[in-house]
């Protein structure tokens, strides 16, 4: 890099007393994301067909595992032979990229199998949301299936109900483009059934293509009886917007997370690389409180900066990540400073 352009960015970035990380959003996977180099459509007029996504049925109790077309799954799985309605129902939805022999899933598939009275469903959209295309039209093709892929998780999650299955039972996970997904699958959860799915957890929500689209288009407050949404790459890969009964800002102001990588001058060489890490973490951070029930105490705060200084100490609080009670609303910050996960 040339010596005097990077002076000079040094001194920009001293000069609006920027950290590290506040740049990340400017990285060059970002900037494509989130300009005019991208087509962001959020059509519902389209009727894409969806019928190639696969559910995945896991029933770690007795070791087994069952894979049915998402048209088909309600119908398979409340047929299986001693099914147990009382218990909980996991829904994981990955992001972009995502399928079911990624890390991700297997960190899901991990941090639940020991998990008692409860059942697994990951589902695998990977033939609608892969980047076979190139990140660019693979990622303006997985944004116009949001809605389609949330219809056909709805209509499944509406069948189990019509099968028996109570939504306080029904939890429902997912990450970036995941979340997205989710915010259409309790609407349609909800205009079927007249009822709610007892929590949806946004991980991470995706930025690019939904931070300035209408609210419709999202994960948000009333599609569940409890909605969470955790931040951990705010304004670049996640969503820095505030849209669910609680959010959560990880770390630094929801940006940035420990050991990423995030360079002084991020999107100069491995921004995109550190972006991804921390869009990653919230996952890392959310599975870990699976098996640690009291970790990542978080309080109320009005901004990262008050709560940096410890002005808020004397505010609400609640735990974070899988336990979260579901009796605080508004806009929560934790740090993981501290612990190993």
């Amino acid at each position: 890099m040339n010596k005097f352009f990077f002076a000079v960015i040094c001194l920009f970035v001293n000069a609006h007393a920027w950290g590290r990380g506040d740049l990340e959003k400017y990285g060059p996977f970002q900037i494509a994301l989130n300009s005019d180099l991208i087509k962001c459509s959020h059509d519902r007029n389209l009727n894409l067909d969806v019928s190639g996504i696969d559910v995945y049925m896991y029933d770690f109790s007795k070791n087994d595992v069952k894979t049915f077309a998402v048209t088909e799954a309600a119908k398979g799985i409340l047929s299986i032979k001693n099914l147990d309605k009382s218990k909980k129902f996991f829904i994981f939805v990955g992001g972009f990229k995502s399928n079911i022999n990624k890390k991700t899933e297997e960190q899901i598939r991990q941090s639940f199998r020991n998990f008692p009275n409860s059942y697994l469903i990951i589902i695998d959209h990977s033939l609608y949301t892969n980047d076979n295309q190139g990140s660019r039209k693979s990622y303006e093709r997985s944004v116009r299936y949001v809605h389609y892929i949330g219809n056909a998780i709805g209509e499944m999650l509406t069948d189990l109900f019509n099968g028996g299955v109570s939504p306080k039972n029904i939890h429902c996970i997912g990450h970036s483009l995941g979340s997205q997904i989710l915010g259409r699958t309790g609407e349609i959860f909800i205009n079927n059934t007249g009822h709610k799915i007892w929590r949806i957890t946004g991980l991470d929500p995706a930025g690019p293509c939904f931070s300035n689209s209408f609210i419709q288009n999202q994960i948000r407050s009333g599609i569940a009886e409890y909605v969470e949404v955790y931040h951990c790459n705010a304004g670049a890969l996640g969503t820095s917007s505030v849209l669910a009964d609680i959010d959560f800002f990880v770390n630094k102001k929801g940006r940035t997370q420990p050991n990423c990588g995030t360079p002084l001058v991020p999107g100069i060489l491995d921004s995109p690389k550190a972006a991804k890490c921390n869009h990653r973490a919230c996952i890392d951070i959310w599975t870990a409180t699976v098996n640690h029930p009291n970790w990542f105490l978080s309080w109320k705060c009005a901004s990262y900066k008050e709560f940096k200084k410890g002005q808020c100490s004397a505010n609400d609080t609640t735990i974070a990540g899988f336990w979260n009670p579901g009796n605080a609303t508004g806009i929560f910050y934790f740090s993981t400073e501290g612990y190993d996960f």
